[in-house]
C-alpha cells in the first residue's frame, strides 16, 4: 500500500477486478509470463496461485453512497474484508478511519471476495451526516430507529468499541441478543444493520 500498489492473488480476485473495469499494472500468469514456482515463492496463499494481478490503489472506486458503513479502528483485516463484501451485497459504501486494517492487504482482499473493486471507499468526512452508532450495550433497539437513507452506520472494534465523542454525534443502537453471547462480531452487526435497512425498503 505504501507504494500505491497491491497484489491480488488468484483467478477469482483478478476476474472481479476485470469485471469492475479495474486494469492491472502487471498480470503474472503461471506458465505464460512467469514460472509457476516463482508465483508460489511470493504468494501468501497456502498454494501457488495461477495468476497474480498488481493494481494501483488509486484505481479503486471512490465517491459517495446514500448508505455507508463507517469503520472505526477495526484492525482485523478479515472483518474489514467481510464488511466490504457485506456492503457490496447491499449497495453500500465503506469509510475507513485511521488505524483500520489495510483493505488491500492479502487477508482483507480474500475476505472481500472481490468487493474491494466494486465498493466505493468514502472519505471519513464525506459520509452521510445522520449516523447510527452500533454499540454493544445501552443503546435503543435497531427496530425503533429511523433508518431512511442517507445514513451512516458507525461500527467499532469489538474490544475497544466506539469513542464517546463519536457516539455522541450518533443515534445509539444496540442489537438485541436473545441468546447467551455477550456481543456480536462486528461484521455480523454490520450485516444485520444493512439487512434491517434493506428489509424496510422492500
Amino acid at each position: 500500500m505504501e507504494t500505491g500498489l497491491f497484489a491480488a492473488e488468484g483467478e477469482d480476485l483478478v476476474d472481479a477486478a476485470a469485471a469492475a473495469g479495474v486494469e492491472p499494472v502487471e498480470l503474472l500468469v503461471a506458465g505464460e509470463n512467469v514460472l509457476p514456482e516463482l508465483l508460489g515463492d511470493v504468494s501468501t496463499l497456502g498454494h501457488a496461485p495461477r495468476v497474480i494481478g498488481v493494481y494501483r490503489s488509486e484505481d479503486l472506486p471512490t465517491g459517495a453512497r446514500d448508505v455507508v458503513l463507517a469503520l472505526w479502528r477495526i484492525a482485523d483485516p478479515g472483518n474489514v474484508g467481510t464488511l466490504l463484501r457485506t456492503a457490496d451485497a447491499f449497495g453500500a459504501g465503506v469509510s475507513l478511519s485511521p488505524e483500520c486494517a489495510d483493505p488491500v492487504g492479502p487477508k482483507a482482499l480474500r475476505a472481500s471476495a472481490g468487493a474491494i473493486f466494486r465498493v466505493p471507499l468514502v472519505a471519513w468526512d464525506a459520509v452521510p451526516v445522520r449516523r447510527v452508532a452500533l454499540v454493544a450495550h445501552g443503546g435503543g433497539s435497531l427496530e425503533s430507529v429511523i433508518l431512511d437513507p442517507p445514513v451512516t452506520f458507525v461500527l467499532g472494534a469489538e474490544r475497544q468499541g466506539l469513542p464517546d465523542d463519536l457516539v455522541a454525534l450518533s443515534h445509539r443502537v444496540t442489537i438485541e441478543l436473545p441468546g447467551d453471547a455477550e456481543s456480536l462480531n462486528v461484521a455480523a452487526a454490520g450485516a444485520i444493520a444493512l439487512y434491517e435497512l434493506s428489509r424496510r425498503a422492500s
